[in-house]
């Protein structure tokens, strides 16, 4: 299922918890042996890989941990940041994520748990 959006500015989303927002990286339409392949095999792949555009806040924890329970509660809520940062290269699993249309481009949108790996080169952005 894929959710079509329209809009003018990427930066007003707002990702929750150990969300990550991924523009798919474009798959190669041949083999290396040089034989072309039909538009629905990359798709039908189990790993995807992508560009890390957006990253949550992280996982929740409570602010202090010092507090007792009879104590009044201040609110504050922390949060465990992901590995991932925005300019990585993740390799994710492509079932466990939803698909999202914006202006007229692909993302992904996935959990920190189905990315596998990221490649990080600083380097890409000298």
């Amino acid at each position: 299922m894929s959710i079509d959006l329209q809009g003018s500015d990427l930066n007003k989303f707002i990702l929750v918890g150990d969300r990550i927002l991924i523009k798919p990286k474009n798959a190669p339409n041949k083999t290396r042996s040089g034989l072309y392949l039909p538009p629905g095999v990359q798709e039908n792949e189990k790993i995807h890989s992508g560009y890390v555009i957006k990253v949550g806040p992280g996982y929740p924890i409570p602010g202090n941990l010092d507090e007792e329970p009879w104590m009044e509660k201040k609110g504050n809520l922390k949060y465990i940041p992901l590995q991932p940062e925005e300019g990585d290269l993740a390799i994710y699993l492509q079932k466990s994520g939803f698909e999202i249309q914006y202006n007229k481009e692909k993302y992904i949108i996935v959990s920190h748990a189905s990315v596998l790996m990221i490649i990080r080169d600083d380097s890409l952005f000298d």
